[in-house]
């Protein structure tokens, strides 16, 4: 399970006009603001980022400068993936370890999907006892009782973060993933998909 949220991609205009600065042609730029507020490439314009994200990383470096921040809630299995990526990523996660405890314990607080039915069964009873070991923190504070709480917490634990990543680094993460085992990374190129000139400047269709 993965679930994506909150979407917004700034800085594409300035990112256009730092691509025109090595050949001083600003006056060739003919991107636009539409009437609802969405920053729309001309002609021009889109022909030269193409032309220099075909060209390669060197030549592309303007989509660096294309920011976007996201709310993803994904388990920490595919976290610990994705956390391969720290060049230009930063994340703030909600805390296993001050807020592990706030909450009861509910089987949609981790991804499931894949389970099987015996496999969930023995899920449920597992959930069943992190929940026993919540409230038994809760009404005495024994530290041996979190960490038991921390340790035998599964690796679907679901986890909200706020991302902020740039266009060359959702570049590297669509092409070296799209065709990865892992259903929620096919969640994150779809999405990728939705991004404002992503077949031109990250895709490469």
């Amino acid at each position: 399970m993965l679930i994506i949220d909150k979407t917004s991609v700034m800085n594409l205009d300035n990112s256009i006009r730092g691509a025109r600065n090595p050949m001083n042609s600003w006056e060739k730029s003919d991107s636009y603001y539409s009437a609802d507020g969405s920053y729309v490439l001309g002609e021009q314009d889109l022909a030269l980022v193409k032309k220099l994200c075909r060209a390669g990383s060197d030549h592309r470096k303007f989509i660096r400068q294309i920011l976007v921040s996201v709310d993803i809630t994904a388990p920490l299995y595919w976290w610990k993936e994705f956390d391969t990526y720290k060049v230009a990523t930063v994340s703030n996660s909600t805390s296993t370890m001050h807020k592990i405890h706030s909450k009861s314990f509910e089987l949609d607080d981790f991804s499931y999907d894949q389970l099987n039915t015996e496999s969930k069964e023995l899920f449920l009873v597992l959930i069943k006892y992190l929940e026993e070991l919540r409230i038994r923190y809760i009404e005495n504070k024994d530290k041996t009782i979190w960490y038991n709480m921390i340790q035998l917490l599964p690796s679907s634990y679901n986890q909200l973060r706020t991302c902020t990543l740039n266009y060359e680094t959702l570049l590297n993460i669509y092409h070296s993933r799209k065709n990865h085992k892992l259903n929620e990374w096919h969640i994150v190129c779809d999405w990728i998909h939705t991004l404002p000139y992503a077949s031109d400047l990250i895709i490469g269709e």
